[in-house]
């Protein structure tokens, strides 16, 4: 299973937030609903973790753009 990527420098936010969490979707998109929540002050709503789940890219693929290699 390919692992997920959410990283926060997709959103432009006021804070400059350059976070990136990576691991296997379930786990990425509770992290990042908890993140969002009480670092960017967004509501736990099912249509953060809809918009979050569908922000997230495969690792690979965000890799390849951030010409990073695989730790």
């Amino acid at each position: 299973m390919t692992r997920k990527v959410a990283d926060c420098t997709k959103t432009p936010n006021e804070m400059g937030c350059s976070l990136v969490i990576i691991g296997e979707e379930d786990e990425v998109l509770r992290a990042a609903v908890d993140h969002a929540a009480r670092v960017h002050n967004e509501p736990e709503t099912d249509e953060v973790r809809d918009w979050i789940r569908n922000d997230l890219e495969d690792e690979n693929t965000w890799l390849a753009a951030h010409h990073a290699t695989p730790a």
